[in-house]
C-alpha cells in the first residue's frame, strides 16, 4: 500500500447536515431517481430473513444516506439498486448503465459492493475496508445500518451474534473512516442487539455448550 493510498484512506470524511437547507433541496430536487426504482423494483419478490423484501431495503438505505446529509447523484442512486446484480439471477449490468448519464459512475460503486464469485463474507467486507472508495464505504455502512435495524426482527440468536461481529469487525473501522455519526450509530446498534442476547440467555447457553 503506497504512502499516496494510506494518507487518503485515513482521512475521515464527514459531509452531514442537521437538516436540509434549500440549496441541498434544490440539488436533490435535479436528481432523477425513478429509472433505477424501476430497476429495483425487481427486488420485490426477494423476502429478507427479518420480514419485508429487497426493494424496501433499498429505498431504507437510499433514506438513510439522506438522512446523514448524502446529496451525492451517484452515491444515491447506487443506493436503490446496491443488490440488483447480486440478488437478480442474470440481472443484466447493462440496465444500470443505460438508466443515466450517471449510469456507469452508478454501477462502479455498485460493483464495488457486489460479492464477487468465490469471495466469502469475510473477504468481501474486507475489500470494502481495504479498497474501497469513499462512496463505496459511505453505501456500504448505510446499508448496514438498515440491516441492523431490522436485525431487530430476527429472532435467530447465532444469526444476531454473527451478524453484530461482523459489524464490528468490519463496519466500525469502515465508518471511522468515513463517518462518525454511523460510527455512533452502529455501536449503538450493535449495544442493542448484544443486549437482547444477553438478557436473552444466549451467552450463559452458549458457555454451557
Amino acid at each position: 500500500m503506497d504512502e499516496k493510498f494510506k494518507k487518503q484512506k485515513y482521512v475521515m470524511k464527514v459531509e452531514r447536515s442537521q437538516s436540509m437547507d434549500t440549496d441541498h433541496m434544490h440539488q436533490l430536487k435535479d436528481i432523477v431517481l425513478a429509472p433505477y426504482m424501476q430497476l429495483a423494483t425487481q427486488l420485490i419478490g426477494k423476502a429478507r430473513h427479518a420480514g419485508g423484501n429487497m426493494f424496501r431495503h433499498q429505498m431504507d438505505t437510499l433514506a438513510i444516506l439522506i438522512d446523514y446529509g448524502y446529496i451525492d447523484s451517484p452515491l444515491l442512486k447506487a443506493s436503490i439498486v446496491h443488490d440488483t446484480v447480486e440478488d437478480i439471477p442474470g440481472f443484466d449490468k447493462n440496465l444500470i448503465i443505460k438508466a443515466d448519464d450517471d449510469g456507469p459512475d452508478v454501477l462502479e460503486i455498485v460493483m464495488e459492493v457486489t460479492r464477487r464469485q468465490g469471495e466469502d463474507k469475510t473477504q468481501f467486507l474486507r475489500r470494502i475496508l481495504d479498497y474501497g472508495s469513499q462512496k463505496a464505504k459511505i453505501l456500504k455502512c448505510a446499508d448496514r445500518i438498515s440491516n441492523m435495524i431490522s436485525l431487530g426482527y430476527v429472532t435467530d440468536a447465532s444469526f444476531i451474534e454473527r451478524y453484530c461481529d461482523e459489524t464490528e469487525f468490519f463496519l466500525l473501522p469502515m465508518a471511522l473512516e468515513i463517518d462518525f455519526n454511523m460510527y455512533h450509530e452502529l455501536i449503538k446498534l450493535i449495544q442493542t442487539r448484544r443486549r437482547y442476547l444477553e438478557e436473552g440467555g444466549y451467552f450463559s447457553d452458549t458457555k454451557k455448550q
